[in-house]
């Protein structure tokens, strides 16, 4: 009778801890998905940025004395910034497109006539809308790369990562704190 009672327990045991295992289990990858979703609220604003850029070099090219070394410069990024498959790649490269774009905007400074031109401003404006959003993407990526890299380094959930290989996602981050400045954008009323 005895022994019918350990194996009772045992069983009770065994089917707890199976239970524990499959919600913990469940819980990496439900975090896994959501750090993939935000991240691709990332490459969505990445690539309106991209798309808009076109546009912008082409409004600012009609400008003959625009310094053409800034405008090579803007689509040689975005065209690293595109091809970048890693996280760190595209950290890397989306930052220097963010410091080459203020650059553009800083010559810009310079052409009174083109800072006035309504395409110019359009522009501006609509950058500066994918830069807010771009911003709150990366606040909601890093916020569930954050609550993804807790389960996987807490314990007990710690165990059960290491044994279904669930690594830490990486931070969407600026390099520098110059970086992490919003671009000045003025905008002008030309009326």
């Amino acid at each position: 009778m005895q022994g019918i009672y350990f194996l009772a327990v045992v069983l009770v045991i065994a089917l707890i801890s199976s239970v524990i295992l499959v919600a913990i289990y469940n819980r990496l990858v439900r975090s896994r998905m959501l750090v993939r979703e935000a991240f691709s609220g990332v490459d969505v604003q990445l690539k309106q940025r991209h798309n808009l850029i076109p546009n912008l070099i082409n409004t600012v090219q009609g400008y003959a004395d625009f310094e053409r070394s800034v405008l090579d410069e803007v689509v040689r990024l975005r065209l690293r910034a595109m091809g970048d498959q890693s996280i760190s790649d595209k950290q890397r490269d989306e930052n220097a497109l963010s410091a080459g774009l203020k650059t553009l905007f800083a010559v810009a400074e310079n052409y009174p006539e083109l800072k006035a031109g309504n395409n110019f401003l359009d522009l501006q404006q609509q950058l500066s809308g994918i830069e807010d959003n771009l911003q709150k993407a990366r606040r909601y990526y890093n916020g569930t790369v954050r609550d993804f890299n807790i389960q996987v380094e807490s314990f007990p959930s710690n165990l059960i990562a290491g044994l279904f290989e669930f690594t830490p996602a990486e931070f969407f981050e600026l390099e520098s704190l110059t970086e992490r400045e919003l671009p000045k954008v003025e905008f002008k009323d030309t009326k």
